[in-house]
């Protein structure tokens, strides 16, 4: 027994070393990034891999300042909590309707939803701004967490059609003999159980929408309803940039991120084994 357990440790010292080697690979940004965040301008262009010279705090507070960090930050939760919101509860019902009413036509609108996930948002970029720039659609919160819907609803709403074809009839059968509505069928029966996928869409999203430039620099114009992310590009200019700020900027950026992936990274893996298993 003792033998065979030295045979598996050993076998698994190549997988050991292997992993390691790209936890340090994806690692190493991030810790640059949190080492220059520390850092004044000349120190970061002399040696930017070097650990600094002494913990200075001024980065970041020169950088909470000029951000506008409160703003920029509870635009960013306003924008991601309404698209999230959005994109769930549209997507789970969406994709309920097309795997439980078996017409001709869903079987059409979900391979038109698969099929614009291929689509880069560059291709539409020029149209986008153009067609609802001319409606006076632009510079609002609440519209672009509509927009984000429009965007994300494929992606999610495939992920629950995989998984809503897997539960069994009779649980929606036994509700309705009970007297229940299709609605209450879908929210009391169907959702709860879709709490894995749902928590896994819930961290991409997140991931997306909270880190998302592209979009938010073409809606929002005012400098009020700026993002996290258009708040950090305060520190780029056209003839200089402030790397030192910039890093910090970086990290006060993510920090809400890491604590929300960190909160849920139980229920993301049990989705995926869940999913797998399905």
């Amino acid at each position: 027994m003792k033998a065979k357990l030295k045979e598996l440790k050993k076998s698994n010292i190549p997988l050991m070393i292997i992993s390691t080697l790209l936890f340090l690979f994806y690692i190493f940004p991030f810790f640059l990034v949190l080492i220059n965040s520390f850092k004044a301008k000349m120190e970061i262009l002399s040696n930017p891999i070097a650990l600094p010279k002494s913990i200075n705090f001024d980065n970041f507070i020169n950088a909470f300042n000029t951000m506008g960090y409160p703003s920029a930050i509870t635009n960013s939760f306003i924008i991601t909590t309404a698209s999230l919101f959005l994109i769930i509860v549209f997507s789970s019902m969406l994709a309920y309707f097309l795997v439980r009413w078996d017409w001709k036509i869903n079987k059409i609108i979900f391979m038109i939803l698969v099929a614009s996930m291929i689509i880069p948002f560059q291709a539409l970029m020029i149209p986008f701004v153009n067609i609802y720039g001319s409606f006076n659609m632009l510079n609002s919160r609440l519209l672009l967490a509509v927009y984000y819907l429009g965007f994300g609803v494929s992606l999610a709403t495939f992920m629950y059609h995989g998984f809503i074809k897997n539960i069994p009839l009779e649980l929606e059968e036994a509700a309705k003999i009970d007297g229940a509505t299709k609605l209450q069928v879908f929210w009391k029966i169907i959702f709860p159980i879709l709490k894995p996928v749902t928590a896994t869409i819930a961290i991409l999203d997140v991931l997306w929408i909270w880190n998302d430039f592209l979009l938010p620099s073409l809606v929002l114009i005012s400098k009020s309803m700026r993002t996290i992310p258009l708040s950090t590009f305060y520190f780029f200019g056209q003839y200089t940039s402030n790397y030192g700020q910039a890093m910090a900027a970086l990290i006060l950026a993510i920090i809400p991120v890491i604590i929300f992936y960190i909160s849920m990274q139980d229920k993301i893996i049990s989705g995926v084994i869940e999913g797998a298993g399905k």
